[in-house]
């Protein structure tokens, strides 16, 4: 299967309701465009500010997983598993929400912002026994390097588990550095969203929150215009 798609920044949808100003790769709430659904297993790519003191009231998830990776700020989480912790930038959340979970997602601070990436992909397993893992990864590891964040439960690969064979990775590229990326399955595909900077991937050039899916290319080359900071996710194109 070979597929390009291009998401410009200013193309996705957005939503700004005072307290939560968010940005929908996808179809998601209020935005609709039967172009973006999903890309291969990836459902769920938000680019959410959520204003201080504010947040999500408890709502339910099933057969879902669910990933946030804080940017800048604390997110408070509290679910109906018992736990109640923030994630804070350098840190990882992942919920497999299975079966079915109740949770919340409040800013931590009164005084400022939490800005962050929620990401949700089809699970390979359904009504699995609700799970959740965080993890702090060190910003020095992904320096000019591909640092894996989430990868299968189903494997010994680095990362918080998830049911799913897919992997989400970050990377931190200085002006003219590049990397290459090597997908783990034929079958995959991948999406990038770049956080901040300018990157030519596959020939596509990239700038600050552009998103661009690939599939039916094995090695990626991915690199860095200006100092920039890449989310890689690679996920199946088969449902």
């Amino acid at each position: 299967m070979n597929k390009k798609v291009f998401h410009a920044a200013g193309t996705r949808g957005h939503a700004d309701h005072g307290w939560l100003n968010t940005y929908h790769s996808f179809s998601f709430a209020g935005y609709h465009d039967p172009e973006r659904i999903h890309f291969g297993a990836l459902r769920v790519l938000n680019d959410d500010t959520v204003a201080g003191g504010s947040g999500f009231g408890k709502h339910p998830h099933d057969n879902m997983e669910i990933i946030t990776i804080v940017l800048k700020g604390a997110l408070e989480h509290q679910d109906s598993m018992g736990h109640t912790q923030a994630i804070r930038p350098g840190e990882v959340q992942v919920m497999s929400a299975g079966t079915g979970i109740f949770h919340s997602e409040y800013n931590h601070n009164k005084d400022e912002d939490v800005e962050l990436f929620q990401v949700w992909i089809f699970p390979d397993k359904r009504n699995v026994t609700p799970r959740y893992d965080q993890r702090m990864f060190d910003t020095e590891e992904r320096k000019n390097k591909v640092q894996q964040l989430v990868s299968s439960i189903d494997n010994d690969e680095e990362g918080l588990k998830i049911h799913q064979d897919a992997r989400i990775s970050r990377v931190s590229l200085d002006a003219g550095k590049e990397i290459n990326y090597k997908l783990a399955d034929e079958k995959h595909g991948l999406y990038l969203l770049v956080v901040e900077g300018n990157v030519t991937a596959a020939g596509q050039q990239m700038g600050r929150r552009d998103g661009y899916g690939i599939a039916g290319d094995a090695n990626v080359t991915i690199k860095g215009e200006t100092d920039s900071d890449i989310l890689i996710l690679e996920v199946p194109m088969y449902m």
